[in-house]
């Protein structure tokens, strides 16, 4: 049974950083890609970042290029979202997902994600 379980999430200060963290279950989600999106207030979700699973290629959304950053360690089992230079606008519910299923059509599309994790929240104040 896969199960996503995000944490690192809080209050921080606008220009602050913070890593969040994915911890997976399941023996075959090390073998998929897996990716981040964000969801805040009154919005739709919004792809964050993706990373094969050898963790050689990465997809950025066009909100985090240049600030986050998306390493995964297989053998640990984990995923992390590394966030620099946070802006109020980065407020959100963050939330990890695996892409349990072949053939890729899309690293960004939040319906090509099988398996999701409950979210973790994000502020950051001005």
């Amino acid at each position: 049974q896969v199960q996503l379980v995000e944490s690192g999430g809080g209050l921080v200060q606008a220009g602050g950083s913070l890593r969040l963290s994915c911890a997976y279950s399941g023996r075959t989600v090390g073998s998929f890609p897996l990716g981040w999106f964000r969801q805040a207030p009154g919005k739709e979700r919004e792809f964050v970042a993706a990373i094969a699973p050898d963790g050689l290629r990465t997809f950025y959304g066009d909100s985090a290029k240049g600030r986050f950053t998306i390493p995964r360690d297989n053998a640990d089992k984990k995923m992390y979202l590394q966030i620099n230079n946070l802006e109020p606008a980065d407020t959100a519910v963050y939330y990890c997902a695996a892409m349990i299923r072949r053939p890729i059509s899309s690293w960004t599309r939040d319906d090509m994600y099988t398996n999701w994790g409950q979210g973790t929240q994000v502020t950051v104040s001005s």
